[in-house]
């Protein structure tokens, strides 16, 4: 007897139907729609992420071979190919947007609090360039012979997981996208050298928000006033400095901190820039280390769901396959929140993907994967010993020949 569903439909059953609904008619996004609407949309695009499925014709192929459980994804039937590349050209990515940030609130209150005692909120920020042929998707021109977007991401430390994210043509520059984030005062920024830029530094100083980043080789300052250093620590130097170049110092008049850290495995030392002036020298070192997460995150989007290759080719398309692989994620990173079992990324997306269909406890599979589940005899109802009425012929013969006394041999 089957208790539950298929596994792929417990994981759809996590997104909330109203509030799906509610964008639906934010975005206006049926307008036009013939039988096909956003929910279907959206599964199916969901399926291509989980699934990795490679083209419309796995998509629709891979849910048509499962006509019999697709009722409980709460689709009709498994769209066409022409259907399914007309929503993804014509249908507003803009919806999955936000989607993506109605899952992020559910995701937030299950995620671990970050390693830090200090209470400041701590991001990573970082852009990864997506490459495409120009032949293809001509609207992306990066270079003369070649096409990008990127992608923006701001990495909250609590759980890792994406808390803002934009899409941009690929020749958009970093610090551009910088400027227009929405930091929360008191909140830690830690970023790499591309995002140097000291009138943005001065305006994340005036909105009382902290950075962490490295110190350009050329940069022009004068040492203001030399602080301890920690015993037995790798912290060469602790500086207070004020930048000296006529410019940098009309951009950002604010005094700022330099730290040098002696890096062991690579044998040389290196140079943080902030202009949080209360923290230990050690701790700047570590905050800037936990910067790497975001590094970790762009890989494993990349490796374990589908945005190196798309079903479409139009902007629109392409925008919501992105917006789609980063839902997905979410809804990973969420199961990893509340599984007992400690899943890999890697090991859940595969798990998940041979699943899917699979009728299991979803939550019970996180925590035990590779139990067997007990096979249930089949009901077995025995046939009366008195004939009557209701009973076969042969089992009223079966049930004489019973009551007859056996000859002793």
């Amino acid at each position: 007897m089957v208790r539950c569903a298929s596994i792929f439909s417990q994981l759809i059953a996590i997104f909330s139907r109203r509030q799906f609904h509610e964008l639906v008619v934010k975005h206006r996004a049926e307008r036009y729609a013939k039988g096909f609407d956003s929910w279907d949309h959206f599964v199916a695009m969901l399926f291509c992420q989980v699934a990795q499925a490679k083209s419309l014709r796995e998509i629709c192929g891979g849910l048509a071979s499962c006509t019999g459980k697709i009722r409980h994804l709460g689709m009709r039937q498994s769209p066409n190919k022409s259907t399914l590349s007309y929503a993804n050209t014509r249908r507003p990515w803009q919806m999955f947007r936000d989607l993506f940030y109605q899952t992020l609130d559910v995701c937030k209150e299950a995620a671990p609090k970050k390693r830090f005692r200090f209470k400041n909120k701590l991001l990573s920020l970082d852009s990864t360039t997506i490459s495409l042929c120009l032949t293809l998707f001509p609207w992306a021109k990066f270079r003369q012979t070649k096409g990008a977007v990127k992608l923006h991401l701001l990495l909250d430390h609590d759980g890792y997981l994406p808390t803002y994210a934009v899409l941009s043509d690929g020749s958009k520059h970093d610090v551009s996208v910088a400027r227009s984030l929405p930091l929360p005062p008191g909140s830690i920024v830690v970023m790499d050298r591309g995002y140097n830029d000291y009138k943005l530094f001065a305006s994340w100083s005036d909105a009382g928000v902290y950075f962490v980043t490295r110190l350009k080789g050329n940069a022009d300052y004068r040492v203001t006033a030399e602080l301890p250093v920690p015993q037995n620590r790798n912290v060469l130097a602790d500086q207070l400095i004020e930048l000296a170049g006529y410019s940098a110092q009309k951009n950002c008049p604010y005094g700022l901190r330099r730290v040098v850290i002696w890096d062991p495995q690579k044998g040389e030392s290196v140079e943080f820039l902030t202009n949080h002036l209360e923290f230990g020298a050690t701790t700047i070192a570590a905050i800037y280390k936990d910067r790497w997460q975001i590094e970790l995150f762009f890989k494993a989007l990349k490796q374990n769901l589908k945005v190196k290759t798309f079903v479409g080719t139009s902007e629109n398309a392409l925008f919501i396959q992105i917006w789609t692989a980063l839902v997905a994620m979410l809804l990973i990173k969420y199961l990893q929140f509340k599984a007992r079992y400690a899943w890999s990324l890697s090991n859940l997306v595969a798990f998940l993907r041979w699943n899917l269909f699979t009728y299991r406890d979803l939550w019970a599979w996180l925590d035990q994967p590779f139990d067997i589940l007990p096979v249930e005899p089949e009901p077995v109802q025995d046939v009366l010993p008195l004939p009557g009425l209701g009973q076969h012929p042969a089992a009223k013969q079966g049930n004489l020949n019973s009551r007859r006394p056996v000859s002793a041999s």
